[in-house]
Protein backbone atom coordinates (compact mmCIF):
# COMPACT_ATOMS: atom_id res chain seq x y z
CA UNK A 1 0.00 0.00 0.00
CA UNK A 2 1.64 3.47 -0.87
CA UNK A 3 0.49 6.34 0.49
CA UNK A 4 -1.07 9.73 -0.45
CA UNK A 5 -1.22 8.51 -3.97
CA UNK A 6 -3.41 9.18 -7.00
CA UNK A 7 -3.26 7.56 -10.19
CA UNK A 8 0.42 9.07 -11.15
CA UNK A 9 1.91 6.14 -12.08
CA UNK A 10 3.87 5.86 -15.70
CA UNK A 11 1.33 3.47 -17.00
CA UNK A 12 -1.59 5.58 -15.84
CA UNK A 13 -0.09 8.14 -18.11
CA UNK A 14 1.91 10.43 -15.43
CA UNK A 15 3.92 12.77 -17.56
CA UNK A 16 7.78 12.83 -16.35
CA UNK A 17 8.15 9.83 -14.19
CA UNK A 18 9.05 6.34 -14.82
CA UNK A 19 7.61 3.39 -13.31
CA UNK A 20 9.37 -0.03 -14.48
CA UNK A 21 8.05 -2.24 -12.39
CA UNK A 22 4.86 -0.94 -11.50
CA UNK A 23 4.52 -0.78 -15.23
CA UNK A 24 5.20 -4.72 -15.34
CA UNK A 25 3.00 -5.35 -12.42
CA UNK A 26 0.56 -3.93 -15.02
CA UNK A 27 1.22 -5.49 -18.07
CA UNK A 28 1.44 -9.21 -16.16
CA UNK A 29 -1.73 -8.54 -14.46
CA UNK A 30 -5.13 -6.47 -14.68
CA UNK A 31 -4.47 -2.33 -14.34
CA UNK A 32 -7.80 -0.84 -12.78
CA UNK A 33 -8.54 2.64 -13.78
CA UNK A 34 -11.76 3.57 -11.52
CA UNK A 35 -10.71 2.32 -7.73
CA UNK A 36 -11.95 4.91 -5.14
CA UNK A 37 -11.51 5.47 -1.80
CA UNK A 38 -15.18 5.36 0.80
CA UNK A 39 -12.10 8.53 2.42
CA UNK A 40 -9.50 10.52 1.07
CA UNK A 41 -7.82 10.71 4.44
CA UNK A 42 -5.66 7.67 5.68
CA UNK A 43 -7.19 6.65 8.99
CA UNK A 44 -10.46 6.91 7.68
CA UNK A 45 -10.12 4.81 4.56
CA UNK A 46 -7.80 2.53 6.02
CA UNK A 47 -10.31 1.74 8.58
CA UNK A 48 -12.87 0.98 5.77
CA UNK A 49 -10.31 -1.76 4.62
CA UNK A 50 -9.38 -3.27 7.49
CA UNK A 51 -13.03 -3.92 8.29
CA UNK A 52 -14.71 -4.37 4.75
CA UNK A 53 -17.56 -2.06 5.94
CA UNK A 54 -17.55 1.98 5.05
CA UNK A 55 -15.81 3.81 7.58
CA UNK A 56 -19.37 5.70 8.18
CA UNK A 57 -20.85 2.53 9.67
CA UNK A 58 -18.51 1.16 11.84
CA UNK A 59 -18.12 5.17 13.33
CA UNK A 60 -14.56 5.36 12.01
CA UNK A 61 -15.03 8.50 10.07
CA UNK A 62 -13.64 11.05 11.89
CA UNK A 63 -9.99 10.67 11.49
CA UNK A 64 -7.25 9.65 14.31
CA UNK A 65 -10.19 9.65 16.50
CA UNK A 66 -11.92 6.44 18.62
CA UNK A 67 -8.51 4.66 19.66
CA UNK A 68 -9.25 3.67 23.20
CA UNK A 69 -12.74 2.03 21.72
CA UNK A 70 -13.01 -1.57 20.45
CA UNK A 71 -14.82 -2.21 16.98
CA UNK A 72 -18.36 -2.65 17.69
CA UNK A 73 -20.10 -5.95 17.26
CA UNK A 74 -20.28 -7.72 14.53
CA UNK A 75 -17.17 -5.91 13.21
CA UNK A 76 -14.04 -7.56 12.56
CA UNK A 77 -10.95 -7.08 11.09
CA UNK A 78 -10.12 -8.96 7.62
CA UNK A 79 -6.58 -10.40 9.41
CA UNK A 80 -8.49 -12.49 11.54
CA UNK A 81 -10.91 -13.81 9.62
CA UNK A 82 -7.70 -15.19 7.30
CA UNK A 83 -5.84 -16.13 10.33
CA UNK A 84 -9.55 -18.38 11.26
CA UNK A 85 -8.87 -19.73 7.61
CA UNK A 86 -5.28 -20.86 8.62
CA UNK A 87 -3.11 -17.47 7.07
CA UNK A 88 -0.93 -16.16 9.02
CA UNK A 89 -0.52 -11.84 8.83
CA UNK A 90 2.65 -10.37 8.36
CA UNK A 91 3.08 -6.60 8.81
CA UNK A 92 5.64 -4.22 7.14
CA UNK A 93 9.22 -5.33 5.70
CA UNK A 94 12.64 -4.65 7.51
CA UNK A 95 14.37 -3.17 3.88
CA UNK A 96 11.51 -0.48 2.78
CA UNK A 97 11.23 3.01 4.44
CA UNK A 98 10.15 3.22 8.16
CA UNK A 99 9.96 -0.45 7.40
CA UNK A 100 6.56 -0.14 6.49
CA UNK A 101 4.50 -1.11 9.67
CA UNK A 102 2.06 1.52 9.40
CA UNK A 103 -1.69 0.33 10.61
CA UNK A 104 -3.51 3.97 11.38
CA UNK A 105 -7.25 2.48 12.07
CA UNK A 106 -9.73 4.69 14.23
CA UNK A 107 -10.22 1.39 16.87
CA UNK A 108 -8.87 0.11 19.20
CA UNK A 109 -5.88 -2.09 18.32
CA UNK A 110 -1.90 -3.37 18.56
CA UNK A 111 0.31 -4.02 15.93
CA UNK A 112 0.66 -7.82 16.87
CA UNK A 113 -0.91 -10.21 18.37
CA UNK A 114 -4.12 -11.70 19.29
CA UNK A 115 -7.54 -9.96 18.36
CA UNK A 116 -10.04 -11.52 20.39
CA UNK A 117 -7.36 -11.28 23.30
CA UNK A 118 -5.40 -8.27 23.33
CA UNK A 119 -6.51 -6.50 19.72
CA UNK A 120 -3.57 -7.73 17.83
CA UNK A 121 -4.36 -7.35 14.23
CA UNK A 122 -1.30 -9.23 12.66
CA UNK A 123 0.67 -11.88 13.89
CA UNK A 124 4.94 -11.18 12.76
CA UNK A 125 6.64 -8.23 11.37
CA UNK A 126 8.42 -8.10 8.16
CA UNK A 127 9.23 -11.28 6.91
CA UNK A 128 7.54 -13.68 4.83
CA UNK A 129 8.70 -17.43 4.52
CA UNK A 130 7.48 -20.97 2.57
CA UNK A 131 6.63 -21.60 6.50
CA UNK A 132 4.19 -18.99 6.49
CA UNK A 133 1.94 -20.41 3.73
CA UNK A 134 -0.45 -19.37 3.36
CA UNK A 135 0.09 -15.77 4.32
CA UNK A 136 -1.23 -12.21 3.69
CA UNK A 137 1.36 -9.54 4.16
CA UNK A 138 0.69 -5.84 4.43
CA UNK A 139 3.27 -3.72 3.74
CA UNK A 140 3.49 0.11 3.67
CA UNK A 141 5.55 1.95 1.13
CA UNK A 142 5.37 5.73 3.36
CA UNK A 143 8.08 7.26 0.85
CA UNK A 144 5.24 9.47 -0.82
CA UNK A 145 3.64 10.52 2.26
CA UNK A 146 4.37 14.43 2.90
CA UNK A 147 8.05 14.28 4.80
CA UNK A 148 11.48 15.77 5.58
CA UNK A 149 13.04 13.30 3.64
CA UNK A 150 11.33 14.11 0.69
CA UNK A 151 14.54 16.80 -0.60
CA UNK A 152 16.87 14.15 0.27
CA UNK A 153 15.02 11.50 -1.62
CA UNK A 154 15.64 13.92 -4.43
CA UNK A 155 18.86 14.55 -4.22
CA UNK A 156 20.12 10.81 -3.82
CA UNK A 157 18.31 10.43 -6.97
CA UNK A 158 20.62 9.71 -10.07
CA UNK A 159 17.69 11.39 -12.17
CA UNK A 160 15.72 13.40 -10.58
CA UNK A 161 12.66 14.67 -12.11
CA UNK A 162 13.29 17.66 -13.87
CA UNK A 163 10.91 20.24 -13.06
CA UNK A 164 10.57 21.99 -16.33
CA UNK A 165 8.91 18.47 -17.45
CA UNK A 166 6.20 18.06 -14.99
CA UNK A 167 2.74 19.01 -16.55
CA UNK A 168 0.49 20.50 -13.90
CA UNK A 169 -3.25 20.71 -14.05
CA UNK A 170 -5.03 23.59 -14.92
CA UNK A 171 -5.86 24.73 -10.56
CA UNK A 172 -2.07 24.79 -10.04
CA UNK A 173 -0.09 28.47 -10.92
CA UNK A 174 2.75 27.74 -13.06
CA UNK A 175 5.38 28.65 -10.87
CA UNK A 176 8.80 27.27 -10.08
CA UNK A 177 8.42 26.68 -6.47
CA UNK A 178 4.99 24.36 -7.89
CA UNK A 179 6.86 22.82 -10.58
CA UNK A 180 9.67 22.01 -8.21
CA UNK A 181 7.25 20.45 -5.57
CA UNK A 182 5.35 18.21 -8.19
CA UNK A 183 8.93 16.88 -8.79
CA UNK A 184 9.31 15.86 -5.74
CA UNK A 185 6.31 14.30 -6.00
CA UNK A 186 7.55 11.94 -8.83
CA UNK A 187 11.13 11.04 -7.20
CA UNK A 188 8.88 9.71 -4.59
CA UNK A 189 6.91 7.61 -6.57
CA UNK A 190 10.19 6.72 -8.75
CA UNK A 191 11.65 5.35 -5.18
CA UNK A 192 8.43 3.83 -4.55
CA UNK A 193 8.93 1.81 -7.32
CA UNK A 194 12.30 0.66 -6.71
CA UNK A 195 10.92 -0.34 -2.90
CA UNK A 196 8.50 -2.47 -5.26
CA UNK A 197 11.16 -4.48 -7.45
CA UNK A 198 12.66 -5.50 -4.38
CA UNK A 199 10.10 -6.91 -2.87
CA UNK A 200 9.52 -8.74 -5.87
CA UNK A 201 13.61 -9.81 -6.30
CA UNK A 202 12.50 -11.73 -2.81
CA UNK A 203 9.64 -13.33 -3.68
CA UNK A 204 11.40 -14.85 -7.00
CA UNK A 205 14.25 -15.82 -5.20
CA UNK A 206 11.96 -17.86 -2.48
CA UNK A 207 10.46 -19.37 -5.05
CA UNK A 208 6.88 -18.04 -4.27
CA UNK A 209 6.42 -15.30 -7.00
CA UNK A 210 4.37 -17.23 -9.24
CA UNK A 211 1.59 -18.11 -6.77
CA UNK A 212 1.61 -14.89 -4.77
CA UNK A 213 -0.74 -12.24 -5.33
CA UNK A 214 0.04 -8.85 -5.24
CA UNK A 215 -2.15 -5.74 -4.98
CA UNK A 216 -0.95 -2.32 -4.99
CA UNK A 217 -3.38 0.28 -3.83
CA UNK A 218 -2.84 3.94 -2.49
CA UNK A 219 -4.76 4.88 1.05
CA UNK A 220 -6.14 8.19 -0.21
CA UNK A 221 -5.06 10.62 -3.18
CA UNK A 222 -2.11 12.45 -3.50
CA UNK A 223 -1.55 15.09 -0.78
CA UNK A 224 -1.34 18.85 -2.98
CA UNK A 225 -4.28 20.85 -4.00
CA UNK A 226 -8.28 18.98 -4.57
CA UNK A 227 -6.30 16.26 -3.45
CA UNK A 228 -5.55 14.17 0.02
CA UNK A 229 -8.90 15.45 2.50
CA UNK A 230 -10.81 16.10 -0.54
CA UNK A 231 -13.67 14.19 -2.41
CA UNK A 232 -12.97 15.48 -6.00
CA UNK A 233 -10.94 13.34 -8.56
CA UNK A 234 -7.12 13.79 -6.54
CA UNK A 235 -8.43 12.87 -3.38
CA UNK A 236 -10.62 9.94 -4.05
CA UNK A 237 -9.34 8.22 -6.87
CA UNK A 238 -6.32 5.46 -6.37
CA UNK A 239 -3.88 3.01 -8.46
CA UNK A 240 -5.13 -0.53 -7.92
CA UNK A 241 -3.25 -2.96 -9.72
CA UNK A 242 -3.36 -6.67 -9.27
CA UNK A 243 -0.87 -9.56 -10.37
CA UNK A 244 -2.60 -13.02 -10.39
CA UNK A 245 -1.35 -16.01 -9.89
CA UNK A 246 0.91 -17.50 -12.85
CA UNK A 247 -2.38 -19.09 -15.03
CA UNK A 248 -5.30 -17.11 -13.79
CA UNK A 249 -7.07 -15.79 -16.72
CA UNK A 250 -7.58 -12.25 -16.06
CA UNK A 251 -8.67 -8.59 -18.16
CA UNK A 252 -5.27 -6.68 -18.82
CA UNK A 253 -7.42 -3.54 -18.33
CA UNK A 254 -10.48 -2.65 -16.16
CA UNK A 255 -12.64 0.27 -16.21
CA UNK A 256 -14.92 -1.03 -13.52
CA UNK A 257 -15.77 1.30 -10.63
CA UNK A 258 -14.75 -0.38 -7.71
CA UNK A 259 -14.62 0.90 -3.64
CA UNK A 260 -11.49 0.10 -1.13
CA UNK A 261 -13.43 -1.75 0.80
CA UNK A 262 -14.36 -4.13 -2.33
CA UNK A 263 -9.91 -4.83 -2.00
CA UNK A 264 -11.19 -6.34 1.49
CA UNK A 265 -13.92 -8.28 0.35
CA UNK A 266 -12.07 -9.78 -2.84
CA UNK A 267 -8.97 -10.88 -0.66
CA UNK A 268 -11.53 -12.58 1.97
CA UNK A 269 -12.98 -14.41 -1.34
CA UNK A 270 -9.78 -15.25 -3.11
CA UNK A 271 -8.98 -16.97 0.31
CA UNK A 272 -11.86 -19.08 0.68
CA UNK A 273 -13.52 -17.10 3.56
CA UNK A 274 -16.96 -16.78 3.75
CA UNK A 275 -18.00 -13.11 3.24
CA UNK A 276 -19.50 -11.53 6.54
CA UNK A 277 -23.21 -10.09 5.78
CA UNK A 278 -21.49 -6.85 7.18
CA UNK A 279 -19.28 -5.94 4.53
CA UNK A 280 -20.21 -3.10 2.14
CA UNK A 281 -17.22 -3.86 -0.20
CA UNK A 282 -17.83 -6.86 -2.80
CA UNK A 283 -15.68 -9.32 -4.24
CA UNK A 284 -14.77 -7.88 -8.35
CA UNK A 285 -13.84 -11.51 -8.74
CA UNK A 286 -17.00 -12.34 -8.04
CA UNK A 287 -19.01 -12.89 -11.28
CA UNK A 288 -21.98 -10.62 -10.13
CA UNK A 289 -19.93 -8.07 -9.44
CA UNK A 290 -21.35 -4.26 -11.03
CA UNK A 291 -21.00 -1.96 -8.37
CA UNK A 292 -22.30 1.48 -9.91
CA UNK A 293 -21.06 3.82 -7.72
CA UNK A 294 -18.79 4.85 -4.94
CA UNK A 295 -20.44 6.20 -1.60
CA UNK A 296 -17.03 8.60 0.02
CA UNK A 297 -17.38 10.61 3.03
CA UNK A 298 -14.91 13.09 5.16
CA UNK A 299 -15.48 13.84 8.28
CA UNK A 300 -13.00 15.49 10.99
CA UNK A 301 -9.48 15.92 10.25
CA UNK A 302 -7.47 17.15 12.76
CA UNK A 303 -8.91 20.56 13.88
CA UNK A 304 -10.90 20.67 10.42
CA UNK A 305 -14.51 19.39 11.87
CA UNK A 306 -15.88 19.03 8.14
CA UNK A 307 -18.69 16.79 6.93
CA UNK A 308 -18.47 16.06 3.00
CA UNK A 309 -20.63 12.96 1.15
CA UNK A 310 -19.78 12.09 -2.45
CA UNK A 311 -21.62 9.69 -4.96
CA UNK A 312 -19.22 8.81 -7.86
CA UNK A 313 -20.12 7.31 -10.89
CA UNK A 314 -18.88 6.36 -14.08
CA UNK A 315 -19.03 9.85 -15.85
CA UNK A 316 -20.41 12.05 -12.92
CA UNK A 317 -19.16 12.76 -9.47
CA UNK A 318 -21.96 14.64 -6.95
CA UNK A 319 -20.50 16.62 -3.93
CA UNK A 320 -22.57 17.35 -0.41
CA UNK A 321 -20.86 20.30 1.72
CA UNK A 322 -22.80 19.97 4.70
CA UNK A 323 -20.48 22.71 5.89
CA UNK A 324 -19.97 25.38 3.54
CA UNK A 325 -18.68 28.16 5.18
CA UNK A 326 -15.84 25.80 5.82
CA UNK A 327 -13.19 26.83 2.77
CA UNK A 328 -11.28 24.38 0.38
CA UNK A 329 -8.29 26.34 1.72
CA UNK A 330 -8.93 25.77 5.79
CA UNK A 331 -5.60 27.01 6.87
CA UNK A 332 -5.41 23.47 8.29
CA UNK A 333 -2.45 23.27 10.30
CA UNK A 334 -0.90 19.93 8.74
CA UNK A 335 -1.79 21.17 5.35
CA UNK A 336 0.19 24.58 6.14
CA UNK A 337 3.52 22.38 6.80
CA UNK A 338 2.65 19.96 3.49
CA UNK A 339 1.67 22.16 0.54
CA UNK A 340 4.22 25.13 -0.84
CA UNK A 341 1.51 24.76 -3.47
CA UNK A 342 -1.06 26.89 -1.50
CA UNK A 343 1.07 29.23 0.23
CA UNK A 344 2.57 30.02 -2.76
CA UNK A 345 -1.01 30.54 -4.70
CA UNK A 346 -2.03 32.35 -1.83
CA UNK A 347 0.29 35.42 -2.61
CA UNK A 348 -0.54 35.38 -6.27
CA UNK A 349 -4.02 35.42 -5.24
CA UNK A 350 -3.35 38.58 -3.16
CA UNK A 351 -1.34 40.04 -6.29
CA UNK A 352 -4.14 39.13 -8.59
CA UNK A 353 -2.18 36.88 -10.77
CA UNK A 354 -4.97 33.80 -10.38
CA UNK A 355 -7.22 32.97 -12.97
CA UNK A 356 -10.50 32.07 -12.27
CA UNK A 357 -10.15 28.04 -12.16
CA UNK A 358 -7.06 28.93 -9.75
CA UNK A 359 -8.82 31.51 -7.29
CA UNK A 360 -12.12 29.16 -6.51
CA UNK A 361 -9.68 27.25 -4.16
CA UNK A 362 -9.09 30.72 -2.20
CA UNK A 363 -13.06 31.43 -1.70
CA UNK A 364 -14.37 32.47 1.58
CA UNK A 365 -16.91 29.49 1.25
CA UNK A 366 -17.59 26.44 -0.59
CA UNK A 367 -20.67 25.55 -2.88
CA UNK A 368 -23.63 23.19 -0.80
CA UNK A 369 -23.65 21.10 -3.93
CA UNK A 370 -21.37 20.54 -6.70
CA UNK A 371 -21.72 18.23 -9.51
CA UNK A 372 -18.86 17.00 -12.00
CA UNK A 373 -18.87 15.75 -15.54
CA UNK A 374 -15.28 13.86 -14.94
CA UNK A 375 -15.48 12.40 -18.56
CA UNK A 376 -15.86 15.16 -20.39
CA UNK A 377 -14.10 17.76 -18.00
CA UNK A 378 -11.31 15.64 -15.78
CA UNK A 379 -10.19 18.28 -13.79
CA UNK A 380 -13.47 18.85 -12.58
CA UNK A 381 -13.43 22.75 -13.12
CA UNK A 382 -17.09 23.32 -14.01
CA UNK A 383 -19.84 22.93 -11.58
CA UNK A 384 -23.14 21.81 -13.38
CA UNK A 385 -25.06 22.06 -10.34
CA UNK A 386 -26.91 25.19 -11.84
CA UNK A 387 -27.31 23.96 -15.64
CA UNK A 388 -30.41 22.90 -16.32
CA UNK A 389 -29.24 20.31 -18.61
CA UNK A 390 -28.09 17.94 -16.14
CA UNK A 391 -31.04 18.74 -13.57
CA UNK A 392 -32.20 15.22 -13.78
CA UNK A 393 -28.38 13.11 -13.16
CA UNK A 394 -27.97 16.40 -10.34
CA UNK A 395 -31.93 14.91 -8.87
CA UNK A 396 -30.47 11.68 -8.76
CA UNK A 397 -27.60 11.43 -7.41
CA UNK A 398 -28.85 13.91 -4.59
CA UNK A 399 -30.61 11.22 -3.84
CA UNK A 400 -28.31 8.58 -4.03
CA UNK A 401 -26.40 10.46 -1.96
CA UNK A 402 -28.95 10.96 1.02
CA UNK A 403 -30.04 7.20 0.69
CA UNK A 404 -26.56 6.40 1.24
CA UNK A 405 -25.99 8.68 4.15
CA UNK A 406 -28.98 6.69 5.97
CA UNK A 407 -27.65 3.35 5.13
CA UNK A 408 -24.07 4.21 6.57
CA UNK A 409 -25.52 5.75 9.60
CA UNK A 410 -22.74 5.13 12.51
CA UNK A 411 -23.40 1.93 14.84
CA UNK A 412 -22.26 4.36 17.85
CA UNK A 413 -22.10 8.04 18.50
CA UNK A 414 -18.59 7.45 20.48
CA UNK A 415 -16.81 10.56 19.56
CA UNK A 416 -13.40 11.15 21.40
CA UNK A 417 -10.53 13.08 18.69
CA UNK A 418 -7.14 13.04 19.02
CA UNK A 419 -6.41 16.86 19.77
CA UNK A 420 -3.73 18.29 17.68
CA UNK A 421 -1.96 21.27 17.34
CA UNK A 422 -3.03 22.58 14.26
CA UNK A 423 -1.71 26.35 13.43
CA UNK A 424 -0.42 26.97 16.74
CA UNK A 425 3.14 24.98 16.03
CA UNK A 426 3.04 27.14 12.57
CA UNK A 427 2.19 30.62 14.28
CA UNK A 428 4.99 29.35 16.99
CA UNK A 429 7.63 29.79 14.01
CA UNK A 430 5.82 32.62 12.42
CA UNK A 431 6.76 34.42 16.12
CA UNK A 432 10.02 33.10 16.87
CA UNK A 433 11.38 31.84 13.34
CA UNK A 434 10.42 34.88 11.15
CA UNK A 435 12.94 33.81 8.54
CA UNK A 436 12.27 30.23 8.11
CA UNK A 437 8.11 31.12 8.34
CA UNK A 438 8.77 33.40 4.74
CA UNK A 439 10.64 30.42 3.33
CA UNK A 440 7.77 28.15 3.99
CA UNK A 441 5.53 31.25 2.88
CA UNK A 442 7.92 31.28 -0.05
CA UNK A 443 6.95 27.58 -0.79
CA UNK A 444 9.88 25.75 0.81
CA UNK A 445 9.14 22.97 3.09
CA UNK A 446 11.30 23.81 6.39
CA UNK A 447 10.99 20.34 7.59
CA UNK A 448 8.07 19.76 9.75
CA UNK A 449 10.00 17.57 12.53
CA UNK A 450 12.43 19.53 13.17
CA UNK A 451 10.11 22.46 13.99
CA UNK A 452 7.42 20.10 15.90
CA UNK A 453 10.37 19.09 18.32
CA UNK A 454 11.37 22.73 18.76
CA UNK A 455 7.54 23.77 19.45
CA UNK A 456 7.19 21.06 22.23
CA UNK A 457 10.17 21.93 23.96
CA UNK A 458 8.66 25.76 23.95
CA UNK A 459 5.19 24.16 25.69
CA UNK A 460 7.56 22.28 28.35
CA UNK A 461 9.50 25.19 28.72
CA UNK A 462 6.16 27.60 29.34
CA UNK A 463 4.88 24.74 31.52
CA UNK A 464 7.49 24.02 33.83
CA UNK A 465 7.84 28.07 33.88
CA UNK A 466 3.89 28.60 35.06
CA UNK A 467 4.61 25.72 37.65
CA UNK A 468 7.22 27.47 38.89
CA UNK A 469 4.83 31.21 39.28
CA UNK A 470 2.34 29.00 40.99
CA UNK A 471 4.51 27.21 43.44
CA UNK A 472 6.03 30.95 44.54
CA UNK A 473 2.84 32.92 44.61
CA UNK A 474 2.25 29.80 47.44
CA UNK A 475 4.58 30.61 49.14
Amino acid sequence: MLEDISNDFECYGMPAVKTPTFNALAEEGTLYYNCYGTASICSTNRSAMMVGAHQRLTNTQHHRSNRDEPLSAPFQPFTYLLKQEGYTNILGHKNVMKKGRKIDVNFKHKPIGNWEKDYGLFDKFDEFTADDQPFFAQIQLAVTHRGDWWSDVREQSKHPVNPADVQLPPEYADHPAIRLDWAKYLDQIEYADNEMKMLIEELKAKGIYDNTIIIVIGDNGRCNIKGKGYLFDPGSRIPLIVKWPKGYEHDKESQQIIASTDITATILDIAGVELPDYLTGQSFIDEHFDRKNVYSFRGLWDEIPEQVSSITGDRFRYIRNDKPEIPYDAHQGYLEWYRPAVHVMRTLEKEGKLNDIQQRWFASSKPVEELYDFINDPNETQNLVNNPEYKNVLLKMREEALEMDKKMTPVSNVYNPKPVPGLAAVNFVKEHYPEDYQRMVDGEEIGHKKFSKLYKRHLAKEKKTISEIKIDSSI
